[in-house]
């Protein structure tokens, strides 16, 4: 019986669709039949810019979709043709999260890993730089028109500056949106990262032009400079959604000098969710601006790198930690504050589901850390812990308070610490009670250590891990630090090993693929 008779197509593509950011299992469902071929295709190239395969020539599908004009004046650049189209799909038309800051670094890598750019070569580069630079400007152009031409459906649009030479290919680029409104009717995710050097005032008149025209915007990421930069065109008196921006995100922004910031926050009537990523100047001015809000400040997400008075952060928890539901903290911060910010958050918010503390680097710390968990265990489900200068026998002690703390089920648990062999054994066989939907480790040992003794934690993840069943995806990396090298081993190149673990459901993906960042929990608020 073929697998389209057992399944309805609307119930394979819910089953499919769970599948976005799994690409060899998309690749696979390919391959099953039509059926499965025509609704695992869109899923795969809804964001091509974005896949970490390292593999490029899906610019060369695009390409195939010029028009025999386009596809000429590409042929006058380089030695390579471009044929006719002969795709089963209309490609460019699935794509629903776009970077457009992305698409040249695409064409660029692909150029160079299809040796297409003979006629540009090393020998007399000086003499063509234009030439080549003419190149990929056309190639961007032509597939960000391929886009708007088809009509495509964006989920997502973020736009970025970062050097000079990128913000003309930007600015490009917002003119053609200028020129075709529709283009981002359904886009319901902006995103700008606009950095602190770019002082390009055309770039931001063409911001403030989109941001009047988008009526249906839900949510908005703004990253990379001060607040007033971003506060003149959140109060754009044709700003059109007030009615609509239910989240917004701010991710390396700089509230000093803040002013205003009360009433851009006051003319957002259905606003649901903030997040503050890695911002500085959270100080005392910034907590007074939210004090004299009159409707909640719903702080969703909160990820501190650097803090200037706790007394600030104390008074912003006390007026919005019962919203808190995703906090980081890291960086260097000194140790000290970083105890007493985590026992201001076991104070103030009892909702956190996720947690990520990075370089814990002594004992009193990771016991506060360890009452934290225990503290919100009944909503935890991601739960990450990094150690700086802690020596085997703290390690051993933070892993037998984690056994103790931690919830009987995780969708995620990522450790990256300098693990002995024994105590890692000893810390699975005492948490047997808990399953990882996800779980990541990273172990590093420095010169001086035993290899064999540091990377032999497989065969304790094998008899506690593995034949358990305790965990659906795995990944492993070892690193080993002498004087002069460093040595990885990831799980997931041990082709044997991770056949095995596939015979038990269990699923090795590499530890980049695996691990979650701050990159990737940005694109999950979406």
């Amino acid at each position: 019986m073929s697998s389209s008779k057992i399944f309805s197509e609307d119930l394979l593509y819910k089953i499919i669709k769970y599948f976005p950011n799994d690409h060899s299992t998309l690749h696979s469902c390919v391959l099953v039949n039509r059926l499965w071929c025509r609704l695992a295709i869109p899923l795969l190239w809804e964001n091509p810019f974005s896949i970490p395969t390292g593999n490029f020539n899906f610019i060369e599908v695009y390409l195939y979709n010029l028009d025999d004009h386009l596809k000429a004046k590409l042929n006058e650049y380089t030695d390579y043709v471009l044929l006719p189209s002969n795709t089963l799909f209309n490609y460019p038309s699935f794509i629903r999260y776009l970077n457009i800051n992305k698409i040249v670094p695409s064409i660029e890598k692909w150029l160079e890993a299809n040796n297409r750019t003979s006629k540009f070569g090393k020998g007399y580069l000086a003499q063509i730089l234009d030439s080549a630079s003419e190149f990929i400007r056309l190639i961007n152009i032509s597939i960000f028109k391929l886009f708007v031409e088809n009509e495509v459906k964006l989920n997502t649009l973020e736009i970025e500056t970062s050097s000079a030479s990128y913000n003309t290919y930007v600015e490009i680029i917002l003119e053609i949106i200028l020129q075709n409104p529709n283009f981002i009717h359904s886009t319901k995710n902006l995103k700008f990262s606009i950095l602190s050097t770019s002082e390009d005032a055309l770039i931001k008149n063409h911001i403030s032009q989109i941001l009047n025209l988008h009526q249906n915007l839900k949510r908005i990421l703004l990253g990379y400079n001060n607040l007033s930069f971003y506060r003149s065109l959140l109060l754009l008196k044709g700003f059109n959604c007030s009615n609509t921006l239910n989240t917004i995100t701010f991710y390396h922004v700089d509230f000093k000098g803040i002013m205003n910031f009360d009433k851009v926050l006051e003319e957002l009537n259905v606003l649901e969710s903030v997040h503050l990523i890695y911002c500085s100047s959270l100080n005392t001015e910034f907590a007074q601006q939210i004090i004299n809000l009159t409707k909640p400040f719903k702080l969703k997400s909160l990820f501190i790198s650097e803090i200037s008075l706790i007394e600030s952060l104390q008074l912003l928890l006390q007026i919005s930690g019962d919203y808190l539901e995703n906090f980081g903290c890291g960086g260097y911060l000194n140790q000290s504050f970083k105890q007493q910010i985590l026992e201001l958050i076991i104070k103030h918010c009892k909702n956190i589901k996720y947690l990520d503390v990075y370089r814990i680097d002594r004992h009193d710390t990771s016991l506060i850390v360890f009452s934290l968990i225990k503290n919100i265990k009944q909503n935890l489900n991601h739960i990450s812990i990094s150690v700086g200068n802690y020596q085997d026998y703290g390690i051993e002690l933070l892993l037998q308070n984690l056994v103790q703390a931690l919830p009987s089920k995780l969708e995620y648990l990522s450790l990256d610490l300098c693990i002995r062999a024994i105590d890692f054994k000893v810390f699975l066989k005492n948490s047997q009670d808990t399953f990882f939907k996800k779980l990541v480790i990273s172990n590093i040992r420095w010169e001086g250590g035993n290899y064999i003794d540091y990377i032999d934690i497989l065969p304790y993840v094998k008899e506690y891990i593995m034949k358990n069943k305790r965990v659906e995806y795995l990944a492993i990396k070892n690193t080993l630090i002498a004087r002069n090298t460093k040595r990885n081993v990831d799980l997931f190149d041990l082709k044997d090993e991770v056949m095995e673990f596939k015979l038990h459901n269990i699923k090795v993906l590499s530890y980049i693929k695996l691990s979650t960042d701050i990159y990737r929990f940005l694109n999950e608020i979406d």
